[in-house]
Formats: structure tokens, sequence, C-alpha cells
């Protein structure tokens, strides 16, 4: 999958945030309670705090609801008793309700985010461990931009929402039920009339999002596009001035742009009505109080005070009805991202050692493949009568065009999948009677494109055996004629070296690949083409470190570059899954078969 691709992925999968409200679709929930169950698990740890954080929310929810009455009970004292003492009471008795609500909304965040931290660091704690532990073939069929996306940003999606939005639907259920209730209390005519604005602004807001739906998917496949468009055009900037298409890709550009423009600005116009609808709706909330209220106050149904207090609770009723729907909104969205999570912590992880494997101390390097047959797919088989026997010390070379085997080969020896059929013997004992860890500890790999990490090069280098001496990795590098460029880096040995190796060529992280490999010290060597696209002075340095990274040791060659192999002991061509030669170079030209073509091919190529 392309950078690019991966880049359209995540804004696919993360769009611009928007107001989200009454009339707004929810995220589409598959299985929402059991989803909730199993987040409720990692939350258990906190249950005590969890629990007392939901009683401080009732606490807190109370406390606002008093306040507005206290308020009204005050204004009526002051009417009927207008002295400085009453007032002096009630502002107190007001200032002590404010504080404690602000000291519990306090206390409620502050302990929901250390709950939703340990949470969430549990979970995230569990996804990549379990990721770990998962087959080869799982990643093969998954993008990597797609996983990436789940143990980020799914994982921040549950974050967000456990620090507020849990909290904040609790406390907005509990507002709305208590001031209904305190309307009704204390007239139900004027909570009849409040309550006449409810379905004005639920169709308000399904009309308003109806539009803005459409426009923010808009927006978000033109800012994909986009997006992807720059990382292109970034990546291959020297294409791009080397064909002179600047003018071109410019005018590229404007267009994608102007497309995002337009469909931000609707997006963004219609959306900017939710506030506009919602303060229109408040403020006719306060005159049919104000006006309804004062008809009945003069008439003695009310007093002025429960006018005072209606005018509050009305204010405090239509914002948490918006908001309910906003945060139930990001519950499923958080709920979405925790079933995508707990998809892939429900992925079977790799097979466990039989129960009578063992450690094998140290591998002599005798390999045998014995009528072995592999398929990912049933009724698709990949491999099919595999039989060879390498001896210790040996240089096996795998050839055949791509899809052949060649790598499924190494896979099924390094135990990344199982066999369907036949034996995989290693020193005379069947593979599967030995523990992965202990095999994959004394195999060593150069790859074509080498895997470097962002760390130091020492570190790099260390890689192969973490308790290697700083003397023990610069005798490798020396060995793998790395050493004298090392030196030269700002730092030498403790230079930070970039995850993509930017700063050094292609031949230089191969030899740091090897230097790691011999630092490892491993008895069964697979090298994957490692001299190709490198220039002919760095090809001489890695072919000589290869040469002494596989001295005495059993070595696996998947070559694309035949002169690569001429010295091999033994060459498999494969065709379709099959050995279809088998023999040295000389023996096989002289077949003038499969191999002898390919290799006279190359040779024309070469000459052209």
């Amino acid at each position: 999958m392309s950078k690019s691709n991966e880049h359209r992925e995540r804004i696919s999968q993360h769009p611009p945030r928007r107001h989200q409200g009454i009339g707004t679709k929810p995220p589409k929930v598959e299985n929402l309670w059991s989803t909730l169950a199993r987040v409720w698990t990692y939350i258990r740890t906190e249950k005590k705090r969890f629990m007392f954080v939901l009683f401080i929310v009732v606490i807190s929810s109370l406390l606002s609801l008093l306040g507005p009455y206290l308020l009204g009970v005050a204004v009526d004292r002051i009417i009927a008793d207008p002295v400085t003492e009453t007032l002096l009471q009630m502002v107190i008795l007001l200032l002590v309700v404010y504080i404690l609500h602000s000291v519990t909304s306090w206390l409620q965040n502050y302990w929901m985010i250390s709950i939703s931290q340990n949470t969430v660091y549990s979970m995230r704690n569990h996804l990549f461990s379990h990721i770990q532990r998962l087959p080869l073939l799982f990643f093969h069929k998954r993008q990597h931009g797609e996983l990436m996306s789940r143990l980020t940003n799914d994982m921040d999606n549950v974050s967000r929402t456990l620090n507020s939005a849990v909290i904040q639907f609790t406390t907005s259920v509990l507002t709305i039920t208590g001031t209904i209730a305190m309307m009704i209390w204390l007239s139900p005519f004027l909570t009849l009339l409040t309550l006449t604005i409810v379905p004005v602004m639920y169709f308000g807001m399904k009309w308003i999002t109806k539009r803005t739906g459409r426009y923010f998917k808009k927006q978000q496949k033109h800012l994909g596009d986009m997006n992807g468009y720059v990382e292109e055009i970034f990546t291959g900037h020297q294409i791009v001035k080397m064909y002179s298409q600047e003018n071109r890709v410019i005018k590229e550009f404007s267009e994608k742009n102007e497309s995002l423009r337009e469909a931000s600005y609707w997006a963004q116009t219609y959306s900017g009505f939710i506030p506009k609808l919602m303060n229109m709706l408040n403020n006719a909330s306060f005159a049919i109080i104000v006006g309804a209220g004062g008809i009945l106050a003069l008439n003695g149904f009310i007093s002025i005070g429960v006018i005072v207090t209606f005018t509050t609770y009305s204010r405090q009723f239509t914002r948490p009805l918006n908001d309910l729907a906003n945060q139930y909104n990001m519950i499923l969205s958080a709920v979405a991202g925790a079933e995508r999570v707990f998809q892939i912590i429900d992925e079977a992880e790799e097979k466990e050692n039989d129960k009578d494997a063992s450690d094998i101390q140290r591998i002599q390097g005798e390999i045998d493949f014995d009528s072995v047959y592999f398929s990912y797919e049933e009724d698709q088989p990949i491999l099919q009568d595999i039989n060879f026997h390498a001896a210790k010390g040996q240089t096996i070379a795998l050839v055949g065009p791509t899809g052949a085997g060649k790598t499924t080969i190494i896979s099924l020896l390094s135990r990344f999948y199982e066999n369907d059929e036949g034996h995989i013997l290693v020193d005379g004992k069947d593979i599967k009677s030995i523990t992965r860890e202990s095999l994959r500890s004394q195999m060593g790999v150069v790859l074509q494109d080498s895997i470097l990490f962002h760390t130091t090069v020492r570190e790099n280098i260390r890689y192969g055996r973490l308790d290697a001496t700083d003397d023990e990795v610069e005798k490798v590098a020396k060995a793998a004629h790395v050493h004298e460029f090392i030196k030269r880096m700002p730092e030498g040995y403790d230079t930070i070296l970039d995850s993509d190796g930017k700063g050094i060529s292609h031949g230089q992280k191969q030899l740091l690949s090897i230097a790691r490999a011999m630092l490892a010290d491993p008895a069964l060597l697979i090298l994957d083409e490692a001299t190709s696209s490198i220039d002919t002075v760095t090809e001489m340095k890695i072919t000589d470190a290869l040469r002494t990274l596989m001295e005495g040791r059993t070595s696996f060659v998947i070559a694309h570059r035949l002169n690569t192999i001429r010295n091999a002991d033994q060459i498999l061509v494969l065709h379709e899954g099959r050995i279809v030669e088998k023999g040295n170079h000389h023996e096989l030209i002289r077949k003038n078969g499969i191999y002898a073509a390919l290799v006279h091919t190359q040779v024309s190529e070469q000459m052209c």
C-alpha cells in the first residue's frame, strides 16, 4: 500500500470534527452492550474511584439545580422583606452552593481523567502486546495504515470519550430530568410552555444536519484527495522538477483546493446555523416564560421568584438537551472505535508451541524439506512436494519468478507459517518439536530493504544481540566495512538515525544490517537479494562482508540477480510452487533448462 493511500485512509477514517446535535445520524455500532461490557473489564481496576466519581456527578448536578431555585427564593424573600440581613444571608448561601458546584465539577473531571487514562493505558498495552503475538499471515492481509489507526486514533477516540463524554452525558441526563421535575413542581403550565420549543429544536436541527452531513462528506473526500495529492507531489518533487511539471501540479492543486473550499464553505455555513438556532430558541423560551409568567404572577398564581427560577432553568434545559445528542454520538463513536480495537484483540494468536516442544541449544545447520505442502487458503496450493537437503555450512539459492514460493519456503523454515503436509527437519529434528523462540533466535536475516529504527547507530547494530558490549558492536562494524563510515557521522556510533534511514545510502543501510546479523551470530542465515540497487564499490564491500558472515553457516539466498549466486552449493529453481530444477550453477547451465534460460536473458539485458 502506498504512503498516499495510507494517508487517504487515515483521513477517511477520521474526518474533520463538526458540531453534532439533534438529528445527527449516530455512528454505526454492531454490539453496543457487549462492547461496553468489555470496556468495563478494563475500568474494573478503577471501580471504586469510578463509582465515587458518579456519586460526585450526582452531587454536582443537584447543586446545579439548587442554585436557580435558591435564587428564586432569594428574590421572593427580598421582595417580602427587603432588609440587608436577608440579602446578605441569601448571597452567602448562593455563594456556598456555587463554590461547592465548582469544586465538585473540578473533582469529577480530575478523577475521571485519571481513570480514563489508566483504562486506555491498559487497553493500548493489551492491544500492542497481542499484535506482537499474531501470526505473520495476519499482517499480510492487513494494511499497515489501518492497523496504526486502530492503535492510535481509535484508542484516542475511546480516551477522549472517557475523559469527558461519560461525565457530560450523565450530567446532561440528570440535569434534564431534575430540571423538568423542578419546573413541573413550580409550575406545570409554564413547564408545558417551555417544552413547546423542543419539537421546533428537533426539526430545526434535523433540517440543518441533513444538509451539513452532505457537505461534510464532500469536505472529507476533497480533504483526503488534496492531502494525498500533496504527499505524492512532495515525495516525488524531484521527478516533478526533472520533467518541469511545476505549473501543471500547481494547477491540479488549485483545482483540488477550490473543490475543498466550496465544500467547506457550505458545510461551515449550514453548521453555523446551529448556535444561531439555539440562541433564538433560548431567547424565545425566555420571552415565553417572562410573558406568560408575568401574567400568572399578576393573577397570583406564581411568584416573581418562580419566574426568575424558570428563566434560569429554561437555559439550563435547552443546552444539555442538544448536548445530550452530541454526547450520545460521541459515546457511540467511541464504542465503534473500541469494537475495532477488540476485533484485533479477538484475532487468533500465533499457534502455541507443541506441548512436547523443547528449546534447541545450538543449531548445527543441517536442513531437510521432506515432501512439504503448504497453502494460505484451502484448495489454493502455494508449495507442492518440496524436497531438498542442505548440509551444514552450505549456501542454498532460491530462484524463480515472483509468486513461485521462494519467500514462503523461508517463512516455513522460520515457522511464521505451519506446513500442511510433510516434514521440515533441523539437525534431524522436526521443527514443530522445537520452540519458535529458540529456533528464530538462531536465525539471522538481511533483507533487500533494510529496516532501521529511530535510535542510535550503536543500538541499531545491537538489536542483533541486546547484551553485546560497545567493543563487540564496533568489532562487527569493522568486519562489515561500516566502521569508517560511522566514525565520519556527526556523533559517531551515537548518531540518531531516522526510521527510514534518511541521510545514509541504501548500501550503507545494508552494511548496518549485515553488522547487526554478524552480532547476532546466527546458525542459519537468510539473505534476500542483499546486494541489489547499489553501486559497484559498495557491492564489493557488501559481498565481502556477506562472505565473512556466511562462513561456516547454512545460508539461504533469495536471488533475483543470478550472477550473485554462481558459487552457491545448491540452486533450487521454483515455478508455481514446485522445485523444477536443482543443482549448482554449472550443472544447471549444462541442463540448458529454465535456469540456463534465465541466466542467458539477464546476460543479454546487461549487454544491451
